[in-house]
C-alpha cells in the first residue's frame, strides 16, 4: 500500500508519506514505483538548481562589484566567493543526514524555502556599497545554505531508484541541478540591467568599467541594479517551495520516525543552524584582520571545520535524531567511504571550485595588461582595452560540466563507473598542466587576450571531464553501498568535495597575487594523478576490493 497526501492518510505525520517502497521489485517498480520516483526527481531538479544558483552567485556578483567600483580589493572579493564555498561545504555535512532524520519531502521543502533569506539579504547589502566588508561576508556565508541542499537532494533521490538506475537518476538530478551554476551566470548579468521590480527594487548604480552578457558588452555608464542578483530568485523560490510540499514524498522505509512535519522542520533547522558554528570559527581563525585573526592556513581551517561540524552534530543530536545520527556515522568505518571521497573531490570539487573562482580570475588575468616597468618588474595595473567580455564566456564551462553529467552516469551504468573515472582523471591531469602553462603565458603578456581562446578551450575540457566523472563516481557509490548507507555516503562525499569551492578561489587568487597562477593548476594536476592511482588500486587492478563498480 502507498499512503500519500492525495489519499488522505490518517494523522499529520503520514501526510505525503509512502509506506511501502520496494524499487528492486520489478513488478512494484513498473506498476507504482517508477511514477512516484520520477515525480520526486523532476521536482527535485529545479529545487536543486536554485540551491546551486544562490550558493554560487558570489562568483558573478564579485565581478560586477569590481565593475561598479565597490571599495574592496581583489583579495577581499576572492574571499567573498571562498566564504560562500566553505559555508556550503560545511552545510552539506548535516544535510547528508537529514533525509533519515526528517524525511525527503520535509527536507527538500524547507531547505528550498530557506533560500529566500540569503537571496533577499544579498539584494539588500548590494544596495549599499558603503557598508563594511563584514556585511557582504555575512551574506556570502548565509548563501551556503544553497550549497548544503545538494547533499540532502542526492541522498533523497538515491532512495527512490533501483541500483541499476542509480547512475542515470543521480546523474540527472545532479547534472540538471548543476545547471544552477550556468543559469545563475546567465541570469544575473541580465537581471542586473533591468528594473524588474520597479521602485520596490531600489535605485540603480552606474558601471565604472565595461561589463557584459552572453550577447555582448555592456558599456561603462550603464545603469545597473546589482541587487537583482539576489532579489530575482524570489520569483522562482516561492512557487518551487509550494511544489515541493504538495508534490514530493517521504519514504517510511527510509525515515521510519519522521514525526509531525513541524518536528521534522525543527530537526532540520537545528542541524543547519549548528553547521554555521564551525564555519564561522574556521573563517574567524583563517581570515586576515580586521575580519578575523589570520592565525591558521586554509589547510588547517578545512579539517578543523569538518571535525568541528561532525562533533557538534554528534553532541547536539537529541531524541530519535541522536540514534539516527549514530547509525549514519557507521559509514566512516568503511574504507570505500574515504576512497570515494577523494575521487569525488577530483570531479565535483573541481567543477564547483572552478565555477566559483574562474569569473574573477578571468577578469584579473585577461582584463589587465601586464607590462614591465623601467626596472623590468612586471606591473599588473593597466586596464586591457582588448579584454574579452568575461561574463559572456564564464558560463560556458559550468554549462558543459552540468550537461555531460547525466551522460557520465549513463555510460557508467553500461561499462562501469571506475573505468570512466580512470579515463577522465588522465584527461584532467593533462588539461590542468596545459591550462597552467597558458595562464603563465597570459599573466606575463601585455596583450593577454591572445591566450584567451586556448585558456577557455582547456577549461571546457576540464569541466567536461569533471562532469562525466561526477556521474561515474556517484554511480560507483550507489553500487558499493546498500540503500541505508548510500544516501549518507553520497551526502558525505559531496560535502567534502564541496570544499573545492573554498580551496580553488583561495589557491588561484593567492597564486595570481604572487604572480604565478600556473602553480595553482600544477598543484591540482598532482592531486588528480594521485587519485588516478587510488582509483586503480581500489577498483581496477587485479584483486581490487570491488571490481569496476
Amino acid at each position: 500500500m502507498i499512503a500519500t497526501s492525495l489519499q488522505r492518510p490518517s494523522g499529520p505525520d503520514t501526510r505525503g508519506t509512502v509506506e511501502d517502497w520496494r524499487p528492486e521489485d520489478p513488478q512494484f517498480w513498473e506498476t507504482t514505483g517508477k511514477r512516484v520516483a520520477y515525480r520526486n526527481l523532476w521536482i527535485s531538479v529545479p529545487a536543486l538548481l536554485c540551491g546551486f544558483a544562490v550558493w554560487g552567485m558570489w562568483g558573478i556578483i564579485t565581478v560586477q562589484m569590481m565593475n561598479l567600483g565597490f571599495p574592496f580589493t581583489q583579495a577581499e572579493l576572492f574571499t567573498l566567493t571562498a566564504i560562500a564555498g566553505i559555508a556550503g561545504a560545511t552545510m552539506r555535512i548535516p544535510a547528508s543526514f537529514l533525509i533519515r532524520v526528517a524525511g525527503g519531502r520535509n527536507t527538500i521543502f524547507l531547505t528550498t524555502a530557506m533560500l529566500l533569506a540569503p537571496a533577499l539579504g544579498t539584494g539588500i547589502v548590494l544596495q549599499h556599497p558603503e557598508w563594511p566588508l563584514w556585511t557582504f561576508q555575512l551574506m556570502a556565508l548565509w548563501c551556503g545554505v544553497g550549497g548544503g541542499n545538494f547533499a540532502s537532494s542526492m541522498s533523497n533521490i538515491s532512495t527512490f531508484f533501483p541500483k541499476r538506475l542509480q547512475g542515470t537518476a543521480l546523474g540527472l538530478n545532479a547534472g540538471l541541478g548543476n545547471f544552477g551554476v550556468t543559469t545563475m551566470q546567465v541570469v544575473i548579468p541580465l537581471v542586473m540591467t533591468l528594473s524588474i521590480f520597479g521602485t520596490m527594487g531600489g535605485a540603480s548604480t552606474t558601471l565604472v568599467k565595461d561589463s557584459g552578457w552572453i550577447f555582448g558588452k555592456i558599456a561603462a555608464g550603464t545603469p545597473t541594479w546589482i541587487q537583482n542578483a539576489g532579489f530575482a530568485w524570489v520569483l522562482s523560490l516561492v512557487p518551487l517551495s509550494v511544489l515541493c510540499w504538495f508534490g514530493m514524498n517521504n519514504l517510511k522505509t527510509v525515515t521510519p520516525d519522521a514525526g509531525h512535519p513541524l518536528m521534522a522542520f525543527a530537526r532540520i533547522t537545528w542541524l543547519y543552524t549548528l553547521a554555521f558554528i564551525p564555519s564561522i570559527l574556521g573563517l574567524y581563525l583563517y581570515l586576515p584582520k580586521p575580519t578575523g585573526l589570520g592565525l591558521i592556513s586554509m589547510w588547517v581551517a578545512i579539517p578543523l571545520d569538518i571535525a568541528s561540524a561532525l562533533l557538534i552534530m554528534k553532541l547536539a543530536a537529541f531524541g530519535p535524531m541522536k540514534e539516527n545520527v549514530t547509525k549514519q556515522f557507521a559509514i566512516f568505518r568503511d574504507k570505500h567511504t574515504w576512497s570515494l571521497t577523494a575521487l569525488y573531490i577530483v570531479t565535483f570539487g573541481s567543477f564547483i571550485g572552478f565555477s566559483m573562482a574562474l569569473p574573477l580570475a578571468m577578469k584579473v588575468i585577461f582584463g589587465i595588461s601586464h607590462v614591465p616597468d623601467a626596472a623590468g618588474v612586471m606591473q599588473h595595473t593597466a586596464n586591457n582595452p582588448n579584454a574579452p567580455t568575461i561574463l559572456a564566456y564564464a558560463w560556458i564551462g559550468p554549462f558543459v560540466g552540468a550537461a555531460v553529467r547525466p551522460v557520465g552516469g549513463w555510460i557508467s551504468d553500461k561499462v562501469g563507473g571506475s573505468i570512466v573515472t580512470q579515463v577522465i582523471s588522465v584527461v584532467m591531469v593533462l588539461a590542468s598542466v596545459a591550462v597552467g602553462y597558458v595562464m603563465m603565458q597570459a599573466y606575463a603578456s601585455p596583450s593577454p587576450e591572445q591566450h584567451f581562446p586556448a585558456f577557455l578551450g582547456l577549461f571546457i575540457v576540464l569541466f567536461a571531464a569533471s562532469g562525466i566523472g561526477n556521474g561515474s563516481t556517484f554511480r560507483t557509490i550507489g553500487v558499493i553501498f546498500d540503500r541505508t548507507q548510500a544516501g549518507p555516503v553520497l551526502g558525505w562525499t559531496s560535502a567534502v568535495a564541496a570544499y573545492g569551492a573554498f580551496v580553488a578561489p583561495i589557491v588561484i587568487g593567492d597564486q595570481i597575487k604572487a604572480g604565478t597562477p600556473q602553480y595553482a593548476m600544477y598543484g591540482f594536476a598532482v592531486f588528480y594523478a594521485l587519485c588516478l592511482v587510488l582509483n586503480w588500486w581500489f577498483y581496477l587492478r587485479r584483486g581490487a576490493y570491488v571490481k569496476n563498480p
